[in-house]
């Protein structure tokens, strides 16, 4: 696992006097104001990341209008479902207690299905972060998406880099006022439609969104999309990489998933050593390609120097390797300075050695294979769930009761579950039980009785078994309750009590 460097002590291989930007900075706040109040914590510094061009930020941009698109526009894809079901493809309907993902629903006793895709979606994570590092963050990660969207928004309302700087530090003006308000009305605005969104995958979506204008909407709806807009416009708009950096606990584990061939986002150092300014048609001789522009460091939205090593809070988002590449290529010189790489590939090459990538390695195969055990076992729990249901209760008092004839009837109360789409008509039996007849109260006696059930819906239905009269039948029998409708067949074991004294 990568070892993180402690940024505050000079590195081993620099000029003697020089320092660290890090140890600068913790030299300044040793002398400020915050430890002279005895503060226990350094007061956040504002980071004021600058706009950069290339792959990897042209890739980001791809990735948020995928994930926003799929965020808002999901809760209005209409399905069309038979009856009273909702006509909403993905809805989660605690009212209901059903969740429909299109062709799938799923009901509360199948909450081995959501087990198994939360397991699911840990081990991919575990996978994607052995091969690739801290993708998940810098790419896909909401705090990272939402974060991002609101920096562009900063940079509509006030500027680049250097512009925003200077709009901090200058007094209060009109420009200014209307400049930050437009700001955070916007961040507002959007925090509000991240709320919006998000109840709309609980209620209906065109039903919520008259109810909710003219407060006829459920008091959830109101509360759930108030935290929600509170909570995007506060980490988004104020907190960002503190969000990262001392409430997720992703940081920290991800350290147990990483090794020496994970790709992370890494500077060469062996070639960008020694580093200095660099003037036009000055020789290369003698010297390393970084010219300490601090590109890298003014573009990361974490504000951290990635030449300093690998560090926590660096999040994989790349975007310092794009500042560095245009660099570079303005130089002439050629790119990959700062790259995607593997610590295992840094040192071979830093040796004169040839760089090898390990993709298939123990802990990657131990991920896999997890991951592809506990699909199967979720695919085949989905496909192999039954259609039908039914859940018996016997009535307790009385236990049984002894007709005129000498016949004995025991009651039960049946809850027959559809879970299909259509209505069905369902023929129910009793099993194990020679001669015995079901019927209904208020209904005649037959070998079996008929139960209409509707689509997605559960029935509780009231059935009698009567058992002829035998006096060598035991006071107690395993029986079977037999429901069927078509191809679809499931059954439920209970006991036939018949009040026999049994001989001693």
């Amino acid at each position: 696992m990568p070892t993180l460097i402690d940024n505050t002590r000079p590195r081993p291989d620099a000029p003697p006097g020089s320092e660290t930007r890090a140890a600068v900075s913790a030299a300044a706040r040793a002398k400020g104001k915050g430890d002279a109040r005895g503060g226990l914590y350094k007061p956040r510094e504002p980071i004021y990341p600058k706009r950069v061009e290339g792959r990897w930020r042209t890739i980001k941009w791809i990735l948020l209008v995928a994930t926003l698109a799929v965020y808002y526009i999901t809760p209005w894809i209409r399905w069309s479902r038979p009856g009273g079901l909702p006509q909403q493809a993905v809805l989660v309907d605690f009212a209901g207690r059903r969740f429909y993902f299109f062709d799938i629903q799923l009901w509360p006793q199948e909450v081995y299905i959501f087990t198994g895709l939360l397991v699911l979606s840990a081990l991919a994570l575990f996978l994607v972060t052995a091969l690739f590092g801290r993708l998940w963050c810098g790419y896909a990660c909401p705090q990272t998406v939402w974060t991002d969207l609101y920096i562009l928004v900063e940079r509509l309302f006030e500027g680049d880099r250097n512009a925003r700087m200077r709009l901090d530090a200058q007094p209060l003006s009109f420009d200014k006022a209307w400049r930050k308000t437009g700001k955070h009305l916007t961040w507002l605005g959007i925090a509000f439609g991240t709320g919006g969104a998000w109840i709309f995958y609980f209620h209906d979506a065109p039903t919520l969104i008259r109810t909710f204008w003219i407060g006829q909407g459920a008091m959830t709806a109101y509360v759930s999309c108030a935290l929600l807009t509170a909570t995007t416009y506060v980490f988004a708009g104020w907190m960002r990489e503190q969000v990262c950096t001392y409430m997720c606990p992703w940081p920290r584990i991800q350290g147990a998933m990483l090794d020496e061939h994970s790709l992370q986002v890494a500077y060469l150092r062996d070639r960008g050593e020694p580093r200095g300014a660099h003037k036009k048609g000055q020789s290369w001789e003698g010297r390393g390609d970084c010219i300490d522009c601090h590109q890298c460091v003014v573009v990361c939205p974490m504000g951290i120097d990635i030449r300093d090593g690998s560090q926590l809070e660096c999040i994989n988002c790349g975007l310092c390797v794009d500042a560095c590449d245009d660099i570079l290529g303005r130089l002439g010189r050629p790119t990959g300075l700062i790259a995607y790489d593997t610590d295992s590939a840094v040192a071979a090459r830093a040796c004169g050695q040839k760089a090898v990538y390990k993709l298939v390695r123990p802990r990657t195969i131990y991920y896999a294979l997890a991951l592809c055990l506990v699909s199967g076992l979720t695919v085949w729990g989905l496909i192999s769930r039954p259609q039908a249901d039914v859940h018996i209760i016997r009535d307790r008092n009385p236990i049984f009761v002894r007709m005129h004839d000498g016949a004995v009837r025991d009651g039960y109360t049946l809850k027959i579950a559809n879970r299909t789409f259509a209505d069905r008509r369902f023929e129910v039996a009793f099993a194990d039980l020679p001669g015995a007849r079901l019927s209904q109260p208020g209904q005649p006696h037959n070998s079996s009785v008929e139960v209409l059930v509707p689509a997605d819906q559960v029935v509780a239905v009231r059935v009698f078994v009567t058992a002829p009269p035998d006096p060598d039948r035991p006071a107690s029998l395993p029986g079977r309750f037999v429901v069927r409708s078509g191809d679809i067949r499931t059954e439920a074991r209970t006991v036939f009590l018949s009040g026999a004294v049994n001989p001693q």
